[in-house]
């Protein structure tokens, strides 16, 4: 039986490709608020005995979350087989540590509530920086994939000849695998963090690489400033043009525009998030693990609780 394929926020741009790749059926599903801020919500797609995907945006996650909550609940109540998530950008990731002594270690917290609410979860290239891995927080089948493929493959179908920037030490790794897919050169800068809004990038010696068109590549755009002040080194070192390309795309307050004042040509990202300049999709990438989750035999049993 096919499975079923729950999105509580329309328009999604990965709606109609992962339908395709995962041969589902579109479920339908009534979402609203009452005056008072309160979630209603109706599951018109019978989901008993069927396996459940919800597609969730987390890029603005508290007002979704308690109706991600409900719909799980509730598809668990009316028979689903199971019922998982594809949270292409996962949130909570970032405060991964207690910084200042009361922090709430929220990246804990939510793993450990999302964990008792769903049967696994696949996502694109979170935010592990203390974490080797998301099996550390999650005690569900939790997928952390790599985009790096997928945006190669676009790459490679490119005619100009980029010199791939990765914006800080963190990136490294990351622009160094999609080097070694593209066979392209690459230079990582150094970034310099005074505050949430304060950045400064040092890049390298660029010379060699004069003749080419600089594409600063990194896993998230959100409010812009490490790229901004990339763009800016990189020019003012007399490499034009500048693009940049992301996995996910937030574009957090005036980013966009301020992107572009900052002489950035030309901006690419996945269709992880709704927005204007998805270029890679990655229904594809999705698909193949979602497909392997849904065929595991020793899956979670979707009517009962996990993670406890």
């Amino acid at each position: 039986m096919r499975p079923l394929l729950f999105a509580l926020e329309q328009p999604l741009p990965l709606v109609d490709p992962l339908l395709v790749q995962l041969a589902a059926q579109r479920a339908d599903v009534v979402r609203h608020r009452f005056p008072d801020g309160e979630t209603y919500l109706r599951v018109e797609t019978p989901p008993r005995d069927r396996d459940c995907v919800i597609l969730a945006n987390f890029c603005d996650p508290d007002p979704g979350y308690l109706a991600l909550v409900y719909l799980a609940a509730t598809l668990r109540d009316l028979g689903a087989a199971s019922v998982g998530l594809v949270a292409p950008y996962l949130c909570y990731m970032r405060q991964d540590c207690r910084f200042r002594d009361g922090e709430a270690v929220t990246s804990r917290i939510f793993a450990s509530e999302l964990s008792r609410t769903v049967d696994w979860l696949v996502t694109v290239d979170p935010h592990l920086h203390r974490y080797q891995s998301l099996g550390e927080i999650y005690s569900i089948p939790a997928l952390a994939l790599s985009a790096t493929g997928t945006i190669g493959n676009w790459v490679r179908q490119q005619e100009t000849a980029f010199l791939l920037v990765g914006p800080d030490s963190e990136s490294r790794q990351w622009v160094a695998a999609l080097a070694r897919d593209t066979g392209l050169p690459f230079i990582v800068g150094e970034k310099v963090r005074s505050s949430d809004s304060a950045v400064s990038v040092q890049i390298p010696d660029i010379g060699e690489f004069g003749d080419r068109t600089a594409l600063i590549v990194d896993d998230v755009i959100s409010t812009g400033h490490t790229l901004m002040e990339t763009a800016a080194e990189l020019r003012r070192a007399g490499l034009e043009p500048v693009d940049c390309a992301a996995v996910h795309g937030i574009f957090a307050g005036n980013c966009e525009r301020e992107l572009r004042e900052a002489g950035i040509r030309r901006i690419y990202t996945s269709n992880s998030i709704p927005g204007p300049h998805c270029a890679f999709d990655l229904a594809p990438l999705l698909a193949e693990s979602v497909r392997k989750l849904l065929s595991d035999p020793a899956k979670p049993a979707g009517n009962r609780r996990t993670g406890q």
